[in-house]
């Protein structure tokens, strides 16, 4: 079975093939209670990441660089309620945010892999050498982020809120009434072997995310199918449909406001966009 990837174009004869591999990958994700997605390309984490999102499945991603690794636990599905995974918890949680906002209560949807980007997956293995498509790694990098993986996994079974719990980060702050047993329960972990180095981050949910935001959630349920066809043979449909192609061009208008008045900006005016 291959993974049907945005930017990898199909023809009419490949059409029934990678529709029965869209159902099967549908069917295993709905029978297992978590998805672990340590495919080697960001396109190929996309339909996974969607599918995993519309029945609110635990996702963790394990992506590895040449030096450096992220391994994060997806955020609940955009379309789902607290009170599905736990009565107890519908007490604290009213209602996960569409839109990545807080509500009264303070909570906010964590974000999937694909959230913090600004362009839609595409194509990342032609033309490139194996060190540009991130196969090439450092020899102990696997097995740390496969492990680091497998205890996110066991931390989240374990945490009273499951997947809806708020990502952690590690700090001296942290106090034991507040920590769980198995301790604190992060959104990312992003390391690096040069710098032997580890931290965790959090990251929320985007309201134009190509893969788990309400407007990719809403077409996929009305259009099944079809929808993931368009997105598979047409680059530019994901980035119209959840409005990142307007972003781009309001950003590429600001720069040119900027160009047209002769400053330099300084850090402090660009906005800090991690892919």
């Amino acid at each position: 079975m291959a993974i049907p990837m945005p930017g990898h174009p199909i023809s009419a004869k490949e059409e029934n093939g990678v529709l029965e591999d869209c159902r099967k990958l549908n069917d295993l994700i709905d029978s297992h209670d978590a998805v672990f997605l340590l495919t080697d390309t960001r396109e190929s984490r996309w339909l996974p990441t969607l599918l995993c999102a519309n029945t609110n499945k635990i996702a963790i991603t394990a992506a590895l660089g040449f030096d450096s690794f992220l391994v994060m636990r997806h955020g609940a599905s955009p379309l789902s309620s607290a009170h599905d995974n736990n009565d107890s918890l519908s007490s604290k949680i009213n209602k996960v945010s569409l839109h990545g906002l807080p509500y009264k209560n303070g909570y906010q949807r964590l974000g999937c892999y694909f959230c913090n980007d600004v362009v839609a997956p595409i194509d990342s293995t032609s033309n490139r050498t194996l060190d540009q498509q991130c196969t090439v790694t450092r020899p102990g990098l696997s097995p740390i982020a496969s492990a680091l993986a497998v205890e996110l996994l066991v931390n989240l079974l374990h945490h009273p809120r499951g997947i809806y719990a708020e990502g952690e980060i590690a700090s001296s702050t942290v106090t034991e009434s507040s920590e769980q047993p198995l301790g604190i329960l992060p959104h990312q972990i992003r390391g690096s072997i040069s710098q032997f180095s580890q931290m965790t981050l959090v990251g929320y949910s985007s309201s134009t995310c190509t893969a788990c935001c309400p407007t990719v959630m809403s077409e996929y349920r009305e259009r099944g199918m079809e929808f993931l066809l368009e997105a598979i043979n047409h680059p530019t449909y994901l980035e119209d449909l959840t409005g990142l192609t307007e972003l781009k061009k309001s950003t590429n208008f600001a720069d040119m406001v900027w160009d047209s008045e002769e400053e330099i900006p300084g850090d402090d005016d660009v906005p800090y966009i991690e892919s």
